[in-house]
Order: C-alpha cells, then sequence, then structure tokens
C-alpha cells in the first residue's frame, strides 16, 4: 500500500533509479525489525516516513558507489497525477522532466517537505509530527519551496 508513495519520494530525494528501489526494500526492513517500537499514538503513515526520511537522509550524507544525485532523472508521477489522460500525461510527465534540477537547488528541508507533502501525499500535521518541527515550520518550508519552484520554472533562463 505505501511502496509507490516511498518510491515516488525516494526516486525525487536521491534524483535515481536504483536508489530509491533500494531505499524501498531498506524501509520495509527496519519497518519489520522495527515494529515492537511502534505505539499506535501516532499514525503509521508518519512512522513509517520518519523511517524513510532517516534513511534518505543517511543515504545523502553518506553516498555509496553510485549514489550521485541525478537531476535530470525522469521521476514517477504522484498517485493524484495517475488518473488524467493520456495526451495530459504526457505534457506532466515533461513538466514532472523540467521540474527535477530545481527541486535539486531547493534546500534539503524544503524540498523534504514539499516532496513529502506532494509525494509522499502527507498532511501538513504528518509532516510536523514526521519531522517534529512545528506546524508552522512546516507550512513555511512547503510555501517556501513551492515559491522558488515556481519563480525558477517560470524565469526565461
Amino acid at each position: 500500500a505505501y511502496a509507490g508513495r516511498l518510491y515516488g519520494f525516494f526516486h525525487r530525494m536521491l534524483g535515481r533509479r536504483e536508489g530509491a528501489e533500494d531505499l524501498v526494500q531498506e524501509v520495509f526492513v527496519r519497518v519489520v525489525k522495527s515494529i515492537p517500537e511502534y505505539r499506535e499514538e501516532g499514525r503509521f503513515e508518519a512512522w513509517l516516513f520518519r523511517i524513510a526520511g532517516n534513511l534518505v537522509r543517511d543515504r545523502l550524507r553518506r553516498p555509496t558507489a553510485g549514489d550521485a544525485v541525478d537531476p535530470q532523472a525522469g521521476m514517477k508521477d504522484p498517485p493524484s497525477e495517475r488518473a488524467k489522460g493520456v495526451g495530459d500525461g504526457l505534457e506532466r510527465r515533461e513538466e514532472i522532466d523540467r521540474l527535477q534540477p530545481f527541486l535539486a537547488r531547493l534546500p534539503s528541508v524544503e524540498r523534504e517537505a514539499v516532496l513529502m507533502r506532494h509525494y509522499g501525499e502527507l498532511s501538513f500535521a504528518e509532516i510536523a509530527e514526521y519531522t517534529a518541527a512545528p506546524l508552522g515550520t512546516v507550512l513555511s518550508r512547503v510555501h517556501r519551496g513551492l515559491a522558488k519552484l515556481r519563480q525558477w520554472m517560470e524565469s526565461p533562463t
């Protein structure tokens, strides 16, 4: 149920398919190992994405051989966009490909918040819980990140 969303999140964060596939597998291994620590007070999704976020941050801090971020890598459309028509899909795909180098330019906290919101399909409250940041901070990170992306996408250069 969560693999597609995790894959999209990892793929956008890393910029390459292979690393994303590896991390999806790793997150489920960690979930199985950590399930005794899970407390039902929080949402499972937020706990799962907390594990995913920690994994991707570790990977970005300590890249392994072949882990260079590729800002031109093609990306999987967010789940909410998959239902669009085929013609719309091609145009959407071109926009997503054009967006990727700009995503790579965002500061990591803004990129992660934007991707958690739009590709992880988490609410702002869930992102706040996951990142242990105040809700207002999460809102401002997403807002700043989207404003920068919009500005860069609209700029003629």
